[in-house]
């Protein structure tokens, strides 16, 4: 942690010295030439390289928590229970997680096999343990940024309504004794379902048979790795055919805020009028979320007190920000170009990701024998959907003429 926080020192410093350098060099223009020009976006992306090292250092550090936490119980024998303890069932039992890895190495019987069959999902594969589910949902969300910004619930079976108040009721000015009119809210209703997100990954015997190889934890890692990247790619441009419904898509998405007078760049303007069309209460909560190539593009913007737009953070664990509003980035937000959706601002808690709830693993010998390895298949269903597209607006750039 000391590595990361001398790090963010680093790059706060770094960042400072280039301000002051393209203070220094602007011309009456307010332009520099091309030779500062290269300087500074040199001095630019070691900023840019320390921040994507603080973000991995960030990561590992997580990863090693997770998986330093002890595996096994060191007590040898079973304490007595107390009046309010409780034993651990279904998934969640002990008997069941045991036989679930030993089905994933192959070394099932007949106790095993009836220890499985409250886990037993409807493609003939095994619900993953509640302990093991827990993990990978958190490996989910190390690997999705959407997740820690959205509101994520479970479902069990079927569609979820969620009623949404679409126009609210008003008072009005009475004379005495006149008659109150009536003014009633006005619902609607949306529906979150669950799609199908699957992947497949092979394992050779000998690793697999070795006891030494950490089979938990490599499933968990890459498993959360593919779907997470899914995921996130659907949460922001997903179209809501077969897959969940993106902020960024026409229909189902978010609002658009403001429409940039240039196809190919952002000004101080554009930024401003994007902060301020989202309502108020929304922007308490409110977030801004880009490409890294358009945090790049409006680095050099300042406010109207010479101060730049984007500040960056010194503090682990603390986005960077524009506004005071904290930005994040994704390889998945379109980049700036004639008539893209380049950013998005406001509150991501009223995106809902909805969670089937139970992810399934099936093991598959007979696959890749041929080749000495085995298979191991993942799903899940889970939908995703903007319930209130007012609380987020974008930034779309001008189409092309």
């Amino acid at each position: 942690m000391n590595q990361i926080l001398e790090l963010r020192e680093k790059r706060a410093k770094a960042w400072d010295a280039a301000k002051a350098f393209l203070d220094t060099k602007r011309g009456n223009d307010g332009l520099i030439c091309a030779e500062d020009t290269a300087i500074y976006e040199k001095m630019e992306a070691d900023v840019v390289a320390l921040g994507k090292e603080i973000d991995r250092l960030e990561r590992q550090a997580t990863l090693d928590l997770e998986l330093s936490r002890p595996t096994a119980d060191p007590i040898t024998n079973k304490p007595t229970a107390t009046a309010g303890s409780k034993t651990k069932s279904g998934r969640a039992a002990d008997e069941y997680k045991n036989a679930f890895w030993k089905v994933m190495r192959n070394k099932s019987n007949f106790d095993v096999q009836n220890a499985l069959q409250i886990g037993t999902d409807t493609e003939g594969g095994y619900l993953v343990p509640d302990e093991f589910e827990r993990t990978l949902v958190q490996a989910l969300e190390e690997q999705n940024i959407f997740r820690q910004l959205a509101k994520v619930i479970t479902t069990s079976t079927g569609d979820r309504k969620i009623p949404v108040v679409a126009t609210k009721g008003t008072a009005s000015w009475v004379d005495e004794e006149g008659i109150i009119p009536e003014s009633d809210d006005a619902f609607g209703q949306v529906s979150i379902g669950a799609y199908k997100l699957a992947t497949m990954l092979k394992v050779s015997e000998e690793l697999l048979n070795d006891n030494v190889f950490n089979l938990e934890s490599y499933i968990a890692t890459e498993f959360a790795r593919r779907i997470g990247v899914k995921e996130e790619e659907s949460f922001f441009i997903g179209d809501g055919t077969g897959k969940p419904t993106g902020i960024f898509h026409t229909t189902g998405g978010a609002e658009l805020g403001v429409t940039a007078a240039s196809a190919t760049a952002i000004t101080l303007d554009e930024i401003m009028d994007l902060f301020y069309s989202l309502k108020s209460p929304y922007r308490k909560n409110a977030t801004f979320m880009m490409n890294d190539a358009t945090v790049k593009a409006i680095r050099k913007l300042k406010d109207n007190n010479g101060q730049y737009l984007w500040q960056a953070s010194v503090t682990a664990g603390t986005p960077d920000t524009i506004l005071n509003r904290p930005v994040v980035t994704s390889a998945y937000v379109p980049i700036i170009a004639a008539g893209a959706k380049s950013i998005a601002f406001g509150d991501f808690g009223y995106y809902w990701v909805a969670d089937r709830q139970g992810r399934s693993f099936k093991r598959l010998n007979e696959l890749f024998a041929a080749t000495g390895q085995v298979g191991f298949m993942a799903t899940e269903r889970v939908d995703g959907k903007l319930i209130l597209p007012e609380a987020i607006k974008i930034l779309q750039q001008k189409a092309a003429s």
